[in-house]
Order: C-alpha cells, then sequence, then structure tokens
C-alpha cells in the first residue's frame, strides 16, 4: 500500500504509507465498521422486526411500519450532525466519535432486549423508534468525524484514496451483518431464528442474537478509539486559538458558507444518496417484496453482491485523486439513471422468470367508476380505503400483481377483468382477496412455491447456481455503481469547508442527503409501485433525484481536488 506526497519539483511521488497513516484507517474504519453493524441490522431485519412490533396490523402495513421505523433513524441524522459536528469543532475529532460509538453500542444492545408488541403492547413499538433514533443521532456524528479525521492526516493528493477506506465501512458493516444473520439462519434454522428460540426473560427468536453480539464489538471499537490522538490539523488549530466560537452560526447563519452547503447538498449528495439506497437497501427489498425471494436467499445474493463491489469504493476514491471528485460522482449518477429501469428487470427475469413473464403477458384490469377511485399514495401507511376501486387496487399491490385501470360506466359496479376474460366482482375485502390469488396463478403468476424462483440453501452454495450468479451479477453492477459515487464524496465534502467548521459544515448536508432522500427511498418507492400498480415505477424517484444531481452538479459545483486543508 502506497501514499503520494509532493516532490520537489511538485510531481506526485510514491512512498509508503507510514505506519502511523495505516493506524488512523484502521482505527477509524474498524470503529465505523462496527457503527454501520448495528445501525443495518434493522434493515436487514425489517419484516421480522415488523412481525415482533407492529403485529396489531396486517402484514403489508407491518411492512410500511418497518421501513418507516427504519427511516426513523435517517430522519434524526442531520440533528445528530449538528449537535456533534458542533461539538466535534469545539472539542475534537476523537472524542465526540468515541461518544457517538458508545450510544449507538448501547441502543442496538438494548434493541435485543426489548419485549414484543404482544409481551408490553404499544410501549414495544415507541421504544423501538425511541432507540432507532438515537442510533440515527449517533451515526450523524459518528460519520463526520471519522471523514474528517482520516482527512486531515491524509497526503493532499491521496486524500480520495484515504477516505475511501471510510466509504467502505457502509458497505463492510451491512456485509457484516448479513453474514451474521445468514450464519445464524443456516445453524439455527428459520423458525428458532425467526420466533421459537427461547433466550432469557421471556424473550424469543435467534433475530435478537446479532443486536447481543453489538456489546463484544462496542468494547472492541472503544478500545480502539481510545488509543487514538487527536487530529493534527485540529490540534494546530486548537494551540493557535483559531476554532470557531459558534461553528453552527459560522457555518449556516452566513450566505458564504451557507450557499457552499446547499450547492454540496443538491449538486452531490442527494445524487449519491439515491444510488447508494437503490444498489444496497431497495434491490434487498425488491427481492424479497415484490419479486417474493426467501429472506436467506436475498441475503445471500446480495452479501456476494457487496463483496463484488466493495473494492470500487478504493477504485474510485482513488480515480478521483487524478480527475477530480466532481467528474467520477456525477458521471455515477448518469449512469444509474439511465441503467435502473433495464436492471431492475433483468434482476426479475433472472430472480423470478414465471413472475417476470405474468406482469408481461397476463393482463390485469380494475374496470371501475373513476370517480370511485382516489390516490392510493400511502407513504406511512395509516390511510383506510373504503371505496371498492381503491381496496381491490391496494390488494393488488400488495401481492405485487402489475394492473392497470379502465374506466366503467358512471354508478358501475368495480370487478377485476383479467385477460379480458376473468371477472372478480368486488363484494367486500375478504372475499376479494380470498378469490384473487388463485385467479392469478391460474391467469399464469407463480404460486408461493414456485420451482422456477432463484432460491440457495447455504452462502457458497449460490457459487454453484447459474440463476443466482446472474441475480448477482446485475446486484453487483448496481454495488458498483454505488461505489462510483460513494467512493469520492468523503472527500469532495472534507474539501468544501475551512477547518473551523468542516465538522459541523460537511456532516449536515450528508445527512440531508442521506437521512432524508435516501434513507426515506424504500418506503417511498413502495408507496409509488402500491400507487401506481407498476412494479417498476418506485424507480422513478432515485432516477429523478440522480438526474436532478448531474444537472445542478454540472453547472455549480467547483472541483477542489487536493485543496489545502489547513486554513
Amino acid at each position: 500500500m502506497t501514499s503520494y506526497q509532493p516532490s520537489a519539483a511538485g510531481a506526485p511521488a510514491r512512498t509508503p504509507m507510514t505506519k502511523a497513516e495505516r493506524k488512523v484507517i484502521v482505527a477509524s474504519s474498524l470503529g465505523t465498521v462496527f457503527e454501520w453493524y448495528d445501525f443495518y441490522l434493522y434493515g436487514t431485519l425489517a419484516a421480522i422486526i415488523g412481525r415482533q412490533f407492529f403485529s396489531q396490523f396486517e402484514p403489508s402495513t407491518q411492512a410500511i411500519f418497518a421501513l418507516l421505523t427504519f427511516a426513523a433513524g435517517f430522519l434524526v441524522r442531520p440533528f445528530g450532525a449538528l449537535v456533534f459536528g458542533r461539538l466535534g469543532d469545539l472539542v475534537g475529532r476523537k472524542y465526540t466519535f468515541l461518544l457517538t460509538i458508545l450510544i449507538m453500542g448501547v441502543s442496538t444492545f438494548a434493541v435485543g432486549l426489548l419485549p414484543s408488541y404482544d409481551q408490553i403492547g404499544v410501549a414495544a413499538p415507541i421504544l423501538l423508534v425511541v432507540l432507532r433514533m438515537a442510533q440515527g443521532l449517533a451515526l450523524g456524528g459518528e460519520y463526520g468525524g471519522a471523514v474528517v479525521y482520516v482527512a486531515e492526516h491524509a497526503p493532499r493528493n491521496r486524500r480520495g484514496f484515504y477516505t475511501a477506506w471510510i466509504q467502505t465501512t457502509a458497505t463492510l458493516g451491512l456485509l457484516l451483518s448479513l453474514a451474521v444473520i445468514v450464519t445464524l439462519r443456516i445453524n439455527m434454522g428459520e423458525d428458532a431464528f425467526q420466533t421459537s428460540l427461547p433466550l432469557f426473560f421471556g424473550l424469543e427468536g435467534g433475530w435478537r442474537v446479532p443486536f447481543l453480539l453489538s456489546a463484544v464489538l462496542l468494547a472492541i471499537s472503544v478500545y480502539i478509539r481510545m488509543q487514538m490522538h487527536e487530529s493534527p490539523v485540529f490540534q494546530k488549530m486548537k494551540e493557535e486559538g483559531t476554532q470557531s466560537k459558534a461553528p453552527l452560526k459560522e457555518a449556516f447563519g452566513t450566505w458564504k458558507n451557507g450557499k457552499i452547503v446547499l450547492i454540496a447538498l443538491f449538486g452531490l449528495v442527494i445524487g449519491q444518496a439515491v444510488v447508494w439506497y437503490t444498489g444496497q437497501f431497495y434491490a434487498l427489498f425488491f427481492l424479497q417484496s415484490i419479486l417474493k425471494v426467501d429472506l436467506l436467499t436475498a441475503n445471500v445474493l446480495i452479501a456476494w453482491s457487496l463483496i463484488i463491489g466493495t473494492p470500487g469504493f478504493l477504485i474510485f476514491g482513488s480515480l478521483s485523486d487524478r480527475i477530480g471528485r466532481k467528474p467520477v460522482i456525477l458521471a455515477g449518477c448518469l449512469l444509474a439513471a439511465l441503467t435502473y429501469f433495464p436492471l431492475f428487470h433483468a434482476l426479475t427475469s433472472f430472480a423470478n422468470p414465471t413472475y417476470a413473464s405474468a406482469i408481461d403477458n397476463v393482463q390485469v384490469q380494475v374496470v371501475a367508476d373513476p370517480a370511485t377511485c382516489g390516490s392510493l399514495f400511502d407513504p406511512v401507511g395509516i390511510r383506510t380505503f373504503t371505496q371498492p376501486c381503491d381496496i381491490m387496487r391496494r390488494t393488488l399491490s400488495q401481492q405485487a400483481y402489475r394492473y392497470t385501470q379502465a374506466p366503467g360506466a358512471a354508478g358501475s359496479p368495480t370487478q377485476l377483468v383479467i385477460n379480458g376474460a376473468t371477472t372478480i366482482p368486488f363484494t367486500d375485502a375478504k372475499t376479494f382477496a380470498a378469490a384473487l390469488t388463485p385467479a392469478m396463478i391460474a391467469a399464469g403468476y407463480p404460486a408461493a412455491d414456485d420451482a422456477a424462483k432463484v432460491k440457495v440453501d447455504g452462502f457458497f452454495a449460490a457459487l454453484g447456481n447459474w440463476q443466482a450468479i446472474k441475480v448477482i451479477a446485475v446486484l453487483a453492477v448496481m454495488v458498483i455503481y454505488v461505489t462510483i459515487v460513494y467512493g469520492p464524496i468523503a472527500a469532495a465534502l472534507v474539501e468544501f469547508f475551512p477547518t473551523r467548521i468542516r465538522y459541523t459544515a460537511m456532516s449536515l448536508p450528508y445527512h440531508i442527503g442521506n437521512g432524508w432522500f435516501g434513507g426515506l427511498l424504500p418506503a417511498t418507492s413502495f408507496a409509488i409501485v402500491a400507487s401506481t400498480g407498476d412494479i417498476f415505477a418506485g424507480l422513478w424517484y432515485p432516477v429523478g433525484f440522480a438526474l436532478l444531481t448531474v444537472v445542478i452538479g454540472a453547472i455549480f459545483v467547483r472541483e477542489k481536488r487536493n485543496a489545502s486543508l489547513v486554513d
């Protein structure tokens, strides 16, 4: 491993990465991997958690509430950025992200001890949301601290490569969570993992074990971070007495810095965020909830795609040192926007070919008086639908059946027409749901146990399954897109802001973009699918924001590669 230092003539000279630099990267990255592991456990187990803590609702509403609780951790991240960013600019980088990892570890461990809804009622989901918000606050302070700490230790013309190690940590944390979950599922069996394994205090389910293991990772992380020294750039500023007295006001209270925050947000971060969450989270959700791939298989396939794609963070971080952060990030956003639709069509064909054939060939129409059909958009999952047209369309969407609407005569009854012949009239929701599945299977949709659907029984079994390999290839392309946009983003943001407000100023646009625009992507995209009847319609969310970033970034973002980090 090497780093570059400018020679006397100004040309980059290759020198070995020093022991101290390696220690900074390893210490910062390893702690951040564990923190992302804690944060992503919930997302990976969202389906099970939905059944545990939202059991009072129907399954589709459980899924939406589980996604919203997942999103709650993202919604508070910008507030964590403000709180801990200010602390990091006033007190120091080291002690701030030592505090954040303590909050994250304790909150994650507590989820493993949380009784279910059946045990303590409504207090269970309330406490779950509180713990997710604590995780989000901690992560809001963690990322900025780790990135700034590494960047302020890095050689100027290798900053993209050095900070790219931090960028790998989100994916490695997700991969670690998947590895633990897959291992437990294989060894325990699915029933024990989901519900039947007795633990203690009346708690059951092996799904709790990954959360409880976070206590071990927390101890390791705290020990590692206690050995670290303060950033030399911050230490120099502190010794000179040039720290900001009011970093929040200085970062966001003046147009000079506020304008840069907005440009960074819309010209870089939002596009990066939606590409990231599409490639790593919406793809997993799409496999499980729409293509009906079993949880173990979906986790294994995503895990292999992450293993294949992860080196891309270092490759594209290093490339940004040579050609700039802006062209790399915007190119990744544009590639994703142009290819997401064909990629998800390919994913559907490879993962569930019977379903892919059905959505192309089975014609399903909801025929109803247009005056009785309203909007189904329901990202928070709390709307109650009473009109037959709305109930019918919602039921179709919940079961991932693609449909279109056809206007009926005014006052005419609502009915479902399949392939122009089979008709299911609407009498009541329960009767319609009972009649729907056998009719759709008869028309060509797959049954739950359809043998053509991709399935693997173990981690390495996927490599001997040609169908699984094709799915992994599609997923890996989407992960590579993630590495293109995410690898250079840390260096780009660090270079935008002066030392005295760097932690505060760079953290806010990052966490607004990733916490709000990215974190809300799965729930919003699924709501778009449900409201349109088109399983691919949710992709317009990432495609639209990725293209917005390409346009704004191309016009307003100034390349600051290799800018000095010392004011």
